[in-house]
């Protein structure tokens, strides 16, 4: 055999040796990479995905999309060769595989915690946006864990609405334990609450729940410190001047927050913000409009123009990197709070784009 061939040949052999230990050489990295958009204004699933009634709404065109991020599973193991793919590729970004699964977080326990991520951020969405048009949302304090095995178990009840503490009038999540832990560990504290049911039942109706009743629970000590406890975690809830219902399947993560807020001030206010103009975008967003970062912005900014998304709406924490590497054709716009986002819609609407705070990478 002629040595050129022989060298090609063993060349060959090489390579397939490789890439077959490749193929099996399991690493710790997963992949991220664009998911679908949705229309927040439009339908997903067959039916609207912003439902609005007991309140005059507007008709609206364009896009407001809401944009997602595809992950490999928990379970999955990534070969070499994968890995090595997604590094060269520019539509993936390959993490090590804790940054999404952390703690040894299996698939379920990530969508059930990413299932109440984006249950929260719905709240949130609604609030930003109703106080944005200087609507009012009452803030109640309710209860929203009880610890298995607390001395609260059996006696308060996820949703009870805590009205005071001890005669102490509640406010904020925050004064519940402050004054439960004024006591002493093995003394009462009496909660008078607004039973679930009925707090639920008042929220239906749109109105504030009035019913009370007084609850006794004795403490027990902290493990930590030896400070008096009970066994709940206080959060808070709304109730809406009107019913806002969020419908969409098979989406998890807080991320979707600022989306679902312009789509809701969209339709609940004559005109159209977008003036026909295809706009995605990310982040999430508290009750005061505050608008947060979010993992896997440059998959997201990729699959809002795969989409024809011509603006990205971007939060403040991520433009930096996004900045770094922009889809062509994609304008990228920073936004603090719902109010920036309202400014630069109007902007994209008018056309004065110039004006538009561009994200950059300093």
């Amino acid at each position: 055999m002629p040595r050129r061939t022989a060298t090609m040949l063993a060349s060959t052999l090489v390579l397939i040796a490789l890439l077959c230990a490749g193929v099996l050489f399991k690493v710790p990295y997963s992949e991220m990479s664009p998911g679908p958009t949705v229309n927040t204004l439009g339908d997903a699933g067959g039916e609207p995905v912003l439902q609005i009634s007991g309140h005059k709404t507007y008709p609206t065109t364009g896009n407001l999309n809401m944009t997602t991020v595809r992950v490999t599973g928990a379970d999955y193991s990534m070969n070499l060769v994968e890995a090595v793919a997604g590094w060269i590729g520019h539509d993936s970004v390959v993490v090590p595989h804790e940054t999404l699964y952390p703690d040894g977080k299996t698939e379920e326990q990530s969508s059930q915690e990413n299932a109440e991520e984006f249950s929260q951020s719905q709240e949130s969405a609604k609030v930003a946006a109703l106080e944005a048009l200087n609507i009012p949302v009452a803030t109640r304090v309710v209860v929203a864990t009880v610890v298995k095995g607390s001395p609260a178990e059996g006696k308060l009840h996820a949703g009870d609405v805590i009205k005071e503490v001890d005669g102490r009038q509640v406010k904020e999540p925050a004064d519940v334990s402050k004054l439960v832990t004024k006591r002493k560990p093995g003394e009462s504290v009496v909660f008078t609450v607004v039973p679930a049911k009925d707090a639920e039942a008042a929220e239906k109706a749109h109105k504030e729940p009035v019913t009370t009743e007084k609850v006794s629970v004795t403490t027990k000590k902290a493990g930590d410190n030896g400070r008096a406890i009970v066994g709940i975690q206080a959060g808070t809830d709304h109730t809406f001047p009107f019913t806002i219902d969020i419908k969409l399947a098979d989406v998890g993560g807080p991320s979707a927050g600022l989306m679902f807020s312009l789509g809701i001030v969209d339709k609940l206010t004559p005109g159209n913000m977008t003036g026909g103009k295809f706009v995605a975008g990310t982040g999430t967003i508290d009750e005061k409009g505050v608008v947060g970062p979010i993992g896997g912005i440059q998959m997201k900014t990729v699959g809002a123009r795969n989409a024809g998304a011509e603006y990205f709406l971007t939060p403040t924490e991520n433009c930096a990197t996004a900045a770094a590497d922009v889809p062509d054709g994609l304008t990228l716009v920073k936004v603090h709070t719902i109010d920036d986002a309202i400014k630069a819609m109007d902007g994209i609407r008018k056309g004065a784009t110039a004006n538009l705070p561009k994200c950059t990478t300093g």
